[in-house]
């Protein structure tokens, strides 16, 4: 079972999580338990005050450390081993490999920010590395946390209704999915490619294959100088290649 503990001011929102699709599947197999800790439920005052004014001035406000640190140390106490994870603009931009390293390790913890973020204090004494899912600022780190777990739930064997739909999915081995398609086998005057009606299985793998490397050498070149191809993947690609500059 994959232990995913959350720290946010919005518990029942990250739930929801879990209300449904193959997160909930997951969650109801057993494969895969989500807790939620509520950094207002160790605030020391009776306004339960999470956030302060940040030194220097500036528009926002910042999370406490009190609160935070307290709920990290209760979460601690159960979740020993998991990686605690800050989920911030300034982390490293999330990939399939970092979600699956944390499915290995069997456990995982959340943090999400809100407001301006966190004192950096806490982030350097409690935080073992920050993710982002993008070049772009949302409210807190709650919708990204929800887009972290539902990624790793699809790597835990049996959450996925195929066992092999996780390892076909796009950024699996590095590369873009291929196509897809499904009846009817004629839409507004386009038709299903010919190769995936023939029955013939090692042609259809040949050209999903080739659209997969062809696809990320057209829409995420960044991608293909991190992967070594070898002598099949480089005649497929050279193969889409001669095709696309003769057709465009």
């Amino acid at each position: 079972m994959l232990r995913i503990d959350v720290i946010t001011l919005f518990p029942e929102l990250v739930e929801q999580v879990i209300s449904c699709g193959v997160v909930g599947r997951a969650a109801k197999q057993e494969l895969l338990q989500l807790n939620c800790w509520n950094p207002r439920d160790y605030t020391l005052d009776r306004h339960r005050t999470v956030d302060a004014r940040p030194y220097g001035g500036g528009p926002g406000m910042l999370m406490k450390v009190q609160p935070l640190q307290d709920a990290i140390q209760a979460v601690r106490q159960q979740n020993k081993i998991g990686r605690l994870i800050y989920l911030s603009p300034q982390g490293i931009p999330l990939k399939q490999a970092m979600l699956a390293q944390q499915l290995d390790q069997g456990s995982v913890i959340l943090l999400c920010g809100r407001y301006e973020g966190i004192d950096q204090r806490l982030i350097q004494q409690k935080v073992d590395q920050e993710w982002s899912i993008g070049d772009y600022v949302i409210s807190g780190g709650e919708l990204a946390a929800m887009v972290c777990i539902d990624a790793m739930a699809r790597l835990i064997p049996g959450a996925l209704g195929h066992e092999q739909s996780a390892q076909q999915d796009s950024f699996s081995a590095g590369l873009l999915d291929c196509p897809h398609y499904t009846r009817p086998e004629e839409y507004q005057g386009m038709k299903v490619p010919e190769v995936l009606m023939n029955g013939n299985h090692q042609e259809i793998q040949d050209w999903r294959d080739q659209q997969s490397l062809g696809r990320t050498w057209k829409r995420r070149p960044d991608l293909m100088d991190q992967i070594d191809l070898d002598e099949r993947q480089q005649f497929l690609l050279n193969e889409y290649i001669d095709e696309f500059n003769r057709t465009g």
